[in-house]
């Protein structure tokens, strides 16, 4: 099952740039797969983040700090936030006929990549590490996470377009393998795993919610309210 995610995961990879998803108006087929996405993050990510909660309490690690796993959380949606905003400075800077907007746009674009590198290896680390192979967990973490692929690479895809195509999206993969490689041959402590796997969340919100809220992508509400019901009730049926 374990590999059966990951091929699922390269695909997305290598085929969101042939799809037609246009970008305005935004496609439902994102929308849904951003509903879905943000409802894995509030009924599975967040309660699995508030049982990590415990561990940093029982070890006493970063004592100073109240909530300690929710400012992991936070931190990752800073960062790509942050990330996003740069990308959305660098492709004008890329439309600029001057070589200085030019090299800046490049150097956004391998820091955006190197970025995702990161986040796609603890998807993959978290793979094998989270969930044995035939649990139910598993599938739910696959469903969300291909459809949540979708929507980030499209993302990136419609910021760096060839860019990404001839090496961005190989780079994910590779990184995505690697971090599923490493999975299964260590073994964080628990407050590490807590720490990364709360990471993902603020970032997986992060990565929805831009490419949903803005007004001028006239994204797909029904669409988007059609994934969280489904992902909903996928979760409330079992």
């Amino acid at each position: 099952m374990h590999l059966a995610a990951i091929a699922l995961f390269i695909l997305v990879h290598l085929g969101v740039g042939r799809l037609s998803l246009q970008t305005v108006p935004r496609s439902r087929w994102l929308s849904f797969a951003g509903g879905m996405s943000v409802t894995y993050v509030f009924l599975q990510v967040l309660p699995q983040v508030a049982d990590y909660q415990t561990v940093f309490q029982t070890t006493g690690a970063l004592g100073w700090m109240k909530h300690h796993v929710y400012s992991f959380a936070l931190l990752g949606l800073v960062v790509f936030y942050a990330l996003e905003r740069t990308a959305k400075r660098s492709q004008q800077s890329d439309r600029e006929p001057d070589n200085d907007h030019r090299e800046y746009a490049v150097h956004v674009f391998w820091l955006h990549v190197f970025s995702f590198m990161v986040y796609n290896f603890i998807i993959g680390y978290l793979l094998p590490r989270g969930y044995e192979a035939n649990d139910l967990r598993l599938l739910y973490y696959t469903v969300a996470m291909t459809f949540h692929f979708a929507v980030t690479d499209y993302g990136l895809y419609d910021h760096y377009k060839q860019r990404y195509s001839r090496r961005g999206r190989w780079l994910l993969i590779v990184a995505l393998l690697a971090g599923w490689g490493v999975g299964r041959i260590t073994d964080l402590p628990q407050i590490y795993l807590a720490a990364i796997f709360s990471f993902v969340g603020g970032g997986v919100i992060m990565n929805v919610l831009k490419e949903e809220l803005p007004e001028e992508r006239r994204s797909s509400l029904p669409a988007f309210v059609a994934g969280v019901g489904v992902y909903a009730l996928l979760l409330a049926a079992t």
